[in-house]
């Protein structure tokens, strides 16, 4: 039998002590009486994604690492500002996620997934036509009700608007996703190390 498809996306993780800033934020939305119908990210995998590449035959997984691995090259780490929280769409009448915004370190994340976009089309997959917008998603609410989506991002937007966390990002990261029977799990296959600051 034929192994299946490897859903791959590559992404910046966000270390345990950011993450535990994020849950603290997030844990009084999440319980209010609204809160508990949004999908919240399980967030011991929170992450920045750069690049969703989705359902990959195996053996073409090493050389998608590779294509990573050159596009990254010897690029230094760099600061991440978290700060305040938005709905995608923007001003949408169907709210289908909330995420938490990213106020620092956009630009390099930015020039990251401009050196991967050639680098991934080399490999075959398609250019992505959606413009690099950085964020952590925390939520989907896709499966809400309208007025429930929108008090709950109402709720964290409050919540957040004089919040701010940082991370330093050391590293890039190409993840496998394992979806179904509970929460999902992203199981690294790839991590290329970011250079430290000279200095």
């Amino acid at each position: 039998m034929a192994e299946p498809p490897h859903r791959l996306f590559v992404a910046v993780p966000v270390p345990e002590a950011t993450r535990a800033a994020c849950r603290a934020l997030i844990e009084p939305v999440r319980t209010l009486p609204y809160g508990r119908y949004a999908r919240w990210v399980h967030l011991d995998t929170l992450h920045v994604t750069l690049r969703f590449l989705g359902d990959t035959p195996p053996d073409r997984v090493p050389d998608v690492a590779g294509a990573v691995r050159v596009a990254v090259g010897a690029r230094m780490a760099f600061e991440v500002g978290l700060g305040g929280a938005g709905a995608f769409p923007p001003g949408g009448h169907k709210i289908r996620a909330l995420w938490l915004g990213i106020v620092a370190g956009a630009a390099d994340l930015a020039a990251i997934v401009a050196d991967l976009e050639p680098a991934l089309v080399r490999a075959g997959y398609p250019e992505d036509p959606r413009p690099f917008r950085p964020h952590l998603t925390v939520a989907r609410t896709d499966r809400t009700g309208i007025r429930d989506a929108a008090l709950i991002a109402q709720a964290l937007e409050g919540a957040a608007a004089d919040w701010t966390a940082t991370f330093t990002a050391d590293r890039v990261v190409l993840f496998r996703s394992h979806l179904g029977g509970g929460p999902p799990h992203h199981e690294p296959v790839d991590e290329i190390a970011l250079r430290a600051p000279e200095g």
